[in-house]
């Protein structure tokens, strides 16, 4: 996105903005909702793969530590606490809802540093709700009802929103994705995370020259968000330069 925010095409028909909406996956899904968390991350892998040996093998395959540092996490905490993210997938999705794709994109890059570098279980609520609270404050405009950490706490130990999840998991096993990342461009492009750079700037080259995208977000009637918060771009040309001053 950046290389086409900042180098924008001569004599398109409009330059381009994104509207990027997360759309939930669990790794875990079998994860007990109730407990802040089950295991460290450590011993989620060692256990997947069958021991160090196999660990090492999808880390080499992966290049998960190239591809952190690709998405500016210089390094990973090994041993975070891995827990059931049915909450916090709830959160991201009712604050875009609220406050539009740009404040739901900043609280998701806040709770990557949260759990992928400070280590923290994206299911303890508490700490989640102080964090995303203390996030919303600097994110959020005066004239914006910002809510509290008491009124986040109480949504996360909610419901809402439980079933626009389980029915985006559904579509994705219908769509065949089974693993992440993966992203959805135009409503039906699926373009696997681990894809040249290049990949993606041919095809938002390739919109940027029509001027147009030719469907709307696929999963944006399946999570309940109206087409006003997704005509609200989260990333722009102007937004870059304020975020990179």
């Amino acid at each position: 996105m950046e290389e086409v925010l900042t180098s924008p095409l001569p004599n398109t028909p409009r330059s381009l903005s994104f509207a990027v909406l997360r759309v939930p996956f669990f790794l875990e899904p079998h994860y007990d909702e109730s407990k802040p968390f089950i295991e460290t991350n450590r011993e989620r892998l060692l256990n997947k793969w069958g021991g160090r040996q196999g660990w090492e093998r999808q880390k080499a395959h992966h290049d998960l530590k190239g591809r952190g540092l690709a998405a500016g996490i210089p390094k990973f905490n090994l041993d975070r606490l891995a827990s059931n993210s049915m909450a916090s997938h709830r959160l991201i999705q009712y604050l875009g809802k609220r406050y539009g794709l740009r404040v739901s994109e900043a609280v998701y890059d806040r709770l990557n540093v949260y759990y992928f570098v400070e280590g923290h279980a994206l299911n303890d609520r508490p700490r989640l709700a102080n964090v995303v609270a203390a996030e919303l404050e600097k994110v959020l405009t005066p004239d914006n009802i910002i809510l509290s950490e008491e009124d986040l706490l109480t949504f996360l130990n909610s419901t809402e929103g439980t079933k626009e999840i389980n029915e985006a998991l559904d579509a994705l096993v219908s769509l065949g994705v089974h693993g992440i990342p993966k992203f959805i461009i135009e409503g039906s492009t699926i373009v696997d995370g681990a894809a040249d750079k290049d990949v993606f700037v041919r095809i938002f080259r390739e919109i940027e020259r029509k001027g147009s995208v030719k469907n709307a977000p696929f999963f944006g009637s399946i999570l309940g968000i109206s087409k006003e918060v997704l005509q609200r771009p989260s990333h722009t040309l102007a937004n870059f330069m304020k975020d990179n001053i």
